[in-house]
């Protein structure tokens, strides 16, 4: 008994160190809808900041952590924000995860590379630091054997005080309220008056202090080491999951109870003995466990291929060979300069690169084709290398080597596809890395597999009268199997296969209602990247000569999957060039600095890049061609807009053009709104009537023309400050934050409990579910919830976008009627509506909509069946 209660003790300080960390991440990902895969290397970057304070300038443990928590982790998250998470916030979640990884590499480096840079004090593999507490420590015996110092109690009365007081700003403060409601609906909160982006860099300023507050408190235990602190990610990540990503305190309970079971597996487990690693890999296997069993529910964590669809092809315009002549052009001179100039060192430096080209190119497959993020893709080449290693080692053939190589990848591809047919998104990037982690430290410390420290030879491959041991004969060999890889890519883009990845990937419900099958779908594409790995696994284990278990680790993934991102994930040609960067950016950058550490630091910081240009520097080049080859003036106002009575409006569209990227959507529109006047704006679908809404509370900029608000012009004027100066949108759909409570959302409008109390005295039926999450309310609960703090505390503008939209006639006249009240308390109503019955019984004024101009405009006593039937058929209106 007494040996367990020490473990459970020992178990409940490390798994408050877990707490903390997933307390941070839980923060960043409930407040910004961002993964930060990074979350481990600010905790190491702080703990090396700490050390360097400590043991390198000589500080008294407190003031130094003081500084580190207090000082810089708040301005490392802020600075983080503004730099890359801000863009992050809005790409798709391939970028995010992908962008985060690339930090994951950067931060410790670039930590690594100013200690070398300012000749600080060096730090060893493993360099620890004296802990917060007294010196020498104190140490109690509170049961018979079992004993605990002070930098245990110190350890974990941080973490569960730092636990505390996050619980209580997310959940009872207005700064946690304007986080949720971010994250709820980032859109919705500009338009409630939050400012977004200031609620977001809070969040990462919490989330780093957080996570430096754990690598503080961490390293007299830990040691300055990478691979510690990795392991330290899982291990909050797996609090986190188990937690759902939302609940701190659930958070914060599974980060103990991690702690308490890996170290009763490390106590008495005999069998873990016997397995090499399996002890170091316990948060791995909880990881994993938590998200396939844990996270059944789709409605935040899983989802379907990818969450992001894909995006247009800026050279679909061209003629192929308009397309394919740069690429042409620049290969056939990369490969007469490497057959005919170029030395044996560099020609074999280009061979590798293109040996990391043809692994790269199951990326194009699994993330590019897919939008599936594996992280065990390095795994999957090692896999291959070592089965082919333990076939040649049996004496058979090189060529059955290869086959069982690949076959080995394949079948490890359809086992990590058997937990991706439930997830999705950063979840599946965080089971694939799990498996990959189990990998690196179970299945290749075998040795038997791996053949230990002697690792597997491999013959060189005879081609006629040569062999690969020439590199131009590596390089023909590679170009020639990239090719048939680029055809069959290209074929699976054009078959009925890849057809059904598109549609399963952009709108999964109806891939589904027409028969296209998700499952088969994802075991077709992880079968195929991971044959692609497989082959390419092999064939650098040929050219390397032999294979290590620690060659092609999962951290290794890291390095690839940020580098064929950054350069576009979604071409063959990506693929190619970053395979390149990376057989020879080693050998470039070793002329210009002798630092191992500026290179990740590169490759890392390339997120950065991601956070701006989601789809890569190749998309983002044809893209700027693109839009050079259609440049044009946006279109001028047409003849039917009405001139717009500024004097008297309080809110007015003059001459505006807008659109989304390339598609102009509104052209010229003139539209106004004055005080006690309610305007139905009516038209057809797609006629431009919510853009033109969302131009007005500023969720589009115009491309020309003004909005104006009581006389001054607020075209530049940001969402949040447009609802502050009091313009209430009540979009389409519901305007309400599904994951708050009724409280919590109308606290968003009416931070006063004696307005809220107005609100429930009002509508009995919200103050008896006011504890309640909204998203549980009916379709008219939620209607009424949305526009009932409009009620309260009138806005000078309303907009309401189809308010009608799915709701039963009953509820439908209670909206209109609640409209009419606010008309009769000088609030200016624009409301749009397909359906014209309902508003024109409460209209004042009528404009109609087509093709993205007003084609009529004038007072409901002017409106008659053939106008309305002119303007919803776009044939033309008169003024």
């Amino acid at each position: 008994m007494t040996e367990l209660a020490g473990y459970v003790l020992s178990g409940l300080v490390t798994g408050a160190i877990f707490a903390l960390l997933g307390s941070g991440l839980t923060l960043s990902y409930a407040a910004t809808g961002v993964f930060n895969f990074a979350h481990g290397a600010i905790g190491f970057v702080a703990a090396l900041l700490y050390f360097e304070l400590t043991s390198g300038a000589g500080w008294a443990a407190w003031p130094a952590a003081l500084v580190t928590v207090g000082v810089f982790a708040p301005l490392l998250g802020y600075a983080l924000h503004r730099l890359m998470f801000r863009g992050l916030a809005t790409a798709g979640e391939t970028p995010q995860i992908v962008a985060t990884i690339g930090l994951t590499i950067a931060l410790p480096a670039l930590g690594l590379w100013l200690v070398e840079l300012f000749d600080l004090p060096a730090v060893t593999e493993g360099a620890s630091a004296r802990g917060l507490g007294p010196q020498p420590a104190g140490t109690w015996e509170p049961l018979a054997g079992v004993r605990i110092d002070s930098d245990q109690l110190v350890v974990f009365g941080f973490a569960v005080a730092a636990a505390a007081g996050l619980w209580v700003v997310m959940r009872h403060t207005p700064l946690g309220l304007r986080m949720r409601a971010c994250v709820d609906s980032r859109s919705l909160a500009t338009w409630r008056g939050i400012d977004a982006d200031a609620a977001s860099a809070q969040a990462w300023m919490l989330s780093s202090v957080l996570a430096s507050l754990a690598g503080v408190l961490a390293v007299p235990a830990l040691g300055l080491d990478q691979t510690a602190f990795t392991v330290l990610l899982f291990a909050a990540a797996a609090a986190s999951v188990f937690g759902r990503l939302r609940s701190i305190p659930v958070t914060f309970a599974a980060g103990l109870a991690l702690g308490v079971v890996q170290n009763l597996v490390a106590g008495y487990a005999d069998f873990a003995e016997e397995v090499t690693g399996l002890r170091t890999a316990v948060p791995a296997i909880l990881l994993l466990a938590g998200l396939v069993f844990l996270n059944r529910s789709r409605s935040r964590l899983a989802g379907s291929i990818a969450e992001d669809a894909p995006p247009p092809d800026h050279l679909a315009d061209l003629p192929r060979w308009r397309r394919i002549l740069p690429w042409t052009v620049s290969g056939a001179a990369g490969l007469v300069w490497v057959l005919f100039f170029a030395d044996d060192y560099w020609a074999g430096l280009v061979a590798s690169g293109l040996v990391l080209s043809l692994i790269f190119c199951s990326f194009v497959v699994m993330t590019g084709i897919g939008g599936m993020v594996n992280l065990a893709q390095a795994s999957f080449a090692a896999l291959a290398a070592l089965t082919a290693g333990l076939v040649i080692g049996e004496g058979l053939p090189f060529p059955l080597a290869v086959v069982a190589g690949m076959l080995a990848a394949v079948a490890a591809g359809l086992v990590v596809a058997l937990p991706a047919l439930r997830l999705g998104g950063k979840v599946l990037a965080l089971a694939t890395l799990a498996l990959g982690l189990l990998a690196d430290q179970v299945l290749f410390q075998i040795d038997a597999f791996s053949n230990g420290t002697l690792g597997w030879k491999f013959p060189a491959i005879a081609i006629g009268s040569t062999d690969t041991n020439d590199p131009r004969v590596r390089i023909i060999l590679l170009l020639d199997l990239i090719a048939i890889v680029a055809l069959l890519i290209r074929n699976l883009e054009r078959s009925p296969s890849g057809r059904a990845v598109l549609a399963v990937r952009s709108a999964p419900t109806a891939a589904q209602v027409i028969g296209v099958s998700a499952v088969r779908t994802k075991l077709t594409l992880f079968a195929v990247a991971s044959a692609i790995a497989g082959l390419g696994g092999v064939l650098y284990a040929t050219f390397a000569g032999q294979i290590f278990a620690s060659d092609l680790r999962v951290n290794l993934g890291f390095v690839w999957l940020a580098v064929i991102v950054l350069q576009g994930v979604r071409r063959v040609g990506g693929a190619v060039v970053a395979g390149l960067i990376m057989g020879l950016s080693h050998e470039i950058l070793s002329h210009v600095t002798s630092s191992a550490h500026v290179e990740a630091v590169l490759f890392g910081l390339g997120g950065m890049i991601l956070a701006k240009h989601p789809d890569g520097v190749l998309a983002q080049f044809a893209e700027q061609r693109h839009r050079r080859r259609h440049r044009k003036e946006p279109p001028a106002g047409e003849a039917g807009d009405l001139p717009v009575a500024a004097e008297e409006s309080v809110l007015a569209l003059r001459n505006v053009t807008a659109g989304y990227g390339d598609a102009t959507v509104l052209r010229g529109v003139n539209l106004s709104v004055r005080s006690g006047e309610i305007v139905a704006l009516l038209g057809a679908n797609g006629a431009g009537k919510s853009t033109a809404c969302a131009v007005s509370v500023g969720a589009v900029s115009p491309l020309s023309g003004r909005v104006v608000l009581d006389g001054d012009d607020i075209t530049a004027t940001p969402s949040h400050r447009r609802s502050r100066e009091a313009i209430f949108l009540a979009p389409e759909g519901r305007g309400i934050f599904p994951g708050l409570t009724v409280e919590e959302n109308l606290t968003t409008w009416l931070p006063g409990a004696a307005d809220r109390a107005a609100v429930y005295e009002r509508f009995e039926h919200l103050a008896a579910r006011r504890d309640v999450a909204a998203g549980s309310l009916s379709g008219g609960e939620q209607q009424i919830l949305a526009l009932a703090p409009a009620l309260i505390r009138p806005p000078r503008v309303l907009i309401a976008d189809e308010p009608s939209l799915g709701l039963a006639p009953m509820v439908v006249q209670q909206i209109f009627e609640l409209f009419g009240e606010l008309r009769s308390r000088g609030v200016a109503l624009l409301i749009v509506e397909e359906k014209a019955k309902e508003v024109l019984e409460y209209a004042d004024t009528v404009a109609y909509m087509g093709q993205g101009r007003i084609t009529w405009t004038g007072p409901r006593s002017e409106v008659d069946a053939d106008q309305l039937t002119a303007a919803y058929l776009g044939i033309g209106g008169t003024a």
